[in-house]
C-alpha cells in the first residue's frame, strides 16, 4: 500500500488520482484554489498533517484546473477535503476548520508520530510560527462571525421574552429620558403588562438593536417579537385607539385599569364617537370599496412600501416583495376617514390590512402564516393574479432583474471560484453596477441556466437579458477597453 512519506503530492488527472487513492490504505485529498486565501491557509495545515501522519497519503487537486475531478467528488467550494479509506471516500470537510480536519485525519489514519492525536499539530503546538499565526488568525475571524451570530440570537430572545417589551433608557419606575417616560405612561394607561430592558446598561444590545430593527433611536416597542415603532408612532396609535386594537388582535390581555385612567386625548373633539357607532354613509362605503378594489392586491399600511412606519406593515411589504407579488398600497396615516372607516367596512380593528380582489385576507399574522405555508402564492395563483411560475419564467425574471446580471459562484464580496472573482474585479474596475446570483445556493437555477443559455459553465454575464458570455469573453472586452461601452449601449 502506498504512503505519503510526509509530503503532499500534486495530482494532475483523474486517472492519477484514482490510481493513488486506490493504492493507499488511507488518503486525504485537498481541493484548493490559488485565489482563495482560506485554501492557502489550510494548505499549510494540510502539509503539516502530512508530516505527522507519514503512513497516510496526502494529495492536492487544484479544483478549477481539474473540473472533471471536482465534478466527480461533488466539489462546489474551496477549501474542500475528501478522506478515503481502502480506495473509497468515507468523509468530507468543507471550509477552513483546522481542528476538525486534524480530528478527521487522526480518525482515518490512526495515531500521529508526534503524539497520540493530531490535535496538537492542528492547533499549532507542533507547527511552525507561520502556521500557528494563520490558525490563530482564522480562529479570530471565526470568533468574530460567531459573536455576531450570538448577538443576533440574544436579540431575538430578548424581543420575544415578553408578549410586549419596551427597550428604553432607564426602567419603568425611573425612566431616564422623556420619550421613554411617555411610552411607559401610555402602556400603563392602556393597562398593558410589559417587560422592559434598560439599553443604558448594555451597549452591545443598544447598538445591536439599532441594526437588528433597522430603527436608529430609542425607545423601541415590540409586540410578539415585531417592532411597533418608537415614541411618535406609539403616541399616534394610542391617540387613535389603534394601539388597543393591535394589542387585542395579538391576544395581549389588558386590565380594566387601563381604560379608566386613559388620558382624554382627542383628535377631533371630546365628544367624538367611534366609527362603529357612527356607521358609514353610502358615499364613504363606495369610496372604501373602490379603494379595496383599485388593485388586485391592495394593502392598507402605515407609511409607504419604501418607508413603512410600523413593524407589522414593514413585514407585510417584505413578504409581498419577497414573493414578487405586484401590489398597490394606501397610507392610512394620510387619511383618517379611510383609516377609521375601513375598520367598520372590514370589521377588522387594526392595520395593516391586505385585500385580494376586494376581499379582506387579514392582517400581518395571517399573511405571515400564509406565506410560511405557501398558501399565499396558491391563493394568488387560484385567483389569476399570478400564474404558476415555470423554471423558464423564474430564470427570465432573474436575468432581467438587473440591466447587468452576473450568475456566479458566491457573491461579489466573497467569490467562490477564480473565474467568478476575475469577472467581479473586471466589472468593478470598469465602474459598472451589476446584480448577482449565487448559483451554489440554488441547484435548480444552476442546472436550468445551462440549458436556457446553452452555455455549460459559470460565471455567466447578461446585459439587458442577453447573454454576453463567460469569464474569457469578459476579460477580452476588458483587455480591449470595450467592457464599459459594451455594457452601456
Amino acid at each position: 500500500m502506498a504512503s505519503g512519506g510526509g509530503a503532499v503530492r500534486e495530482v494532475g488527472s483523474r486517472a492519477e488520482l484514482d490510481a493513488a487513492v486506490g493504492g493507499a490504505r488511507a488518503a486525504a485529498v485537498h481541493f484548493w484554489a490559488a485565489w482563495c486565501e482560506a485554501s492557502k491557509q489550510m494548505d499549510e495545515v494540510f502539509a503539516h498533517l502530512a508530516v505527522d501522519f507519514p503512513h497516510a497519503l496526502f494529495l492536492r487537486v487544484e479544483a478549477e484546473e481539474q473540473p472533471e475531478i471536482s465534478e466527480a467528488y461533488g466539489v462546489t467550494a474551496v477549501p474542500y477535503f475528501v478522506l478515503c479509506k481502502e480506495g473509497k471516500p468515507v468523509d468530507t470537510l468543507e471550509g477552513a476548520n483546522p481542528a476538525s480536519l486534524a480530528n478527521k485525519v487522526a480518525k482515518l489514519a490512526g495515531p500521529a508520530n508526534v503524539a497520540q492525536s493530531a490535535a496538537p499539530a492542528s492547533l499549532g503546538v507542533a507547527a511552525g510560527p507561520a502556521v500557528l499565526e494563520k490558525v490563530q488568525e482564522m480562529a479570530r475571524q471565526n470568533g468574530s462571525s460567531a459573536a455576531e451570530s450570538t448577538l443576533k440570537k440574544r436579540l431575538e430572545q430578548l424581543v420575544n421574552s415578553h408578549p410586549v417589551i419596551l427597550f428604553m433608557k432607564g426602567n419603568p419606575e425611573e425612566p431616564r429620558c422623556g420619550f421613554s417616560r411617555r411610552v411607559v405612561d401610555i402602556l400603563k394607561q392602556e393597562g398593558v403588562e410589559f417587560g422592559s430592558f434598560d439599553i443604558l446598561t448594555d451597549n452591545e444590545v443598544r447598538e445591536g438593536l439599532k441594526k437588528f430593527s433597522n430603527w436608529p433611536t430609542f425607545p423601541q416597542l415590540y409586540c410578539k417579537g415585531e417592532l411597533l415603532g418608537g415614541c411618535d408612532i406609539v403616541i399616534a396609535m394610542h391617540e387613535s385607539g389603534e394601539l388597543k386594537d393591535v394589542l387585542k388582535e395579538h391576544n395581549i390581555p389588558l386590565t380594566q385599569q387601563g381604560s379608566k385612567i386613559e388620558e382624554p386625548v382627542m383628535s377631533e373633539s371630546a365628544n367624538e364617537q367611534s366609527p362603529e357607532a357612527i356607521g358609514l354613509t353610502e358615499a364613504q362605503k363606495a369610496r372604501l370599496e373602490s379603494l379595496t378594489n383599485s388593485n388586485p392586491v391592495m394593502i392598507f399600511i402605515k407609511g409607504s412600501p419604501e418607508e413603512p412606519k410600523c413593524g407589522f406593515s414593514g413585514k407585510v411589504v417584505h413578504i409581498l416583495k419577497q414573493e414578487k407579488i405586484p401590489f398597490s398600497s394606501f397610507d392610512i396615516l394620510s387619511d383618517d376617514e379611510v383609516r377609521q372607516g375601513l375598520k367598520v367596512l372590514s370589521n377588522w380593528p387594526s392595520y395593516p390590512q391586505v385585500y385580494i380582489k376586494g376581499e379582506l385576507v387579514g392582517g400581518s399574522d395571517i399573511v405571515m402564516e400564509m406565506h410560511k405555508s405557501g398558501e399565499l402564492k396558491k391563493v394568488l395563483t387560484e385567483k389569476g393574479i399570478i400564474r404558476k411560475e415555470s423554471l423558464e419564467d423564474r430564470l427570465e425574471a432573474l436575468i432581467s432583474s438587473s440591466p447587468v446580471m452576473l450568475f456566479m459562484k458566491g457573491n461579489p464580496d466573497n467569490p467562490r471560484c477564480g473565474f467568478s472573482s476575475k469577472v467581479v474585479n473586471a466589472l468593478k474596475g470598469a465602474g459598472i453596477s451589476f446584480g448577482s446570483f449565487d448559483i451554489l445556493s440554488d441547484e435548480e437555477v444552476r442546472q436550468g441556466l445551462k440549458t436556457y443559455s446553452n452555455w455549460p459553465t459559470f460565471p455567466q454575464l447578461y446585459y439587458k437579458s442577453e447573454l454576453m458570455g463567460g469569464c474569457d469573453i469578459v476579460l477580452e472586452l476588458e483587455k480591449s477597453g470595450e467592457l464599459k461601452s459594451t455594457l452601456s449601449e
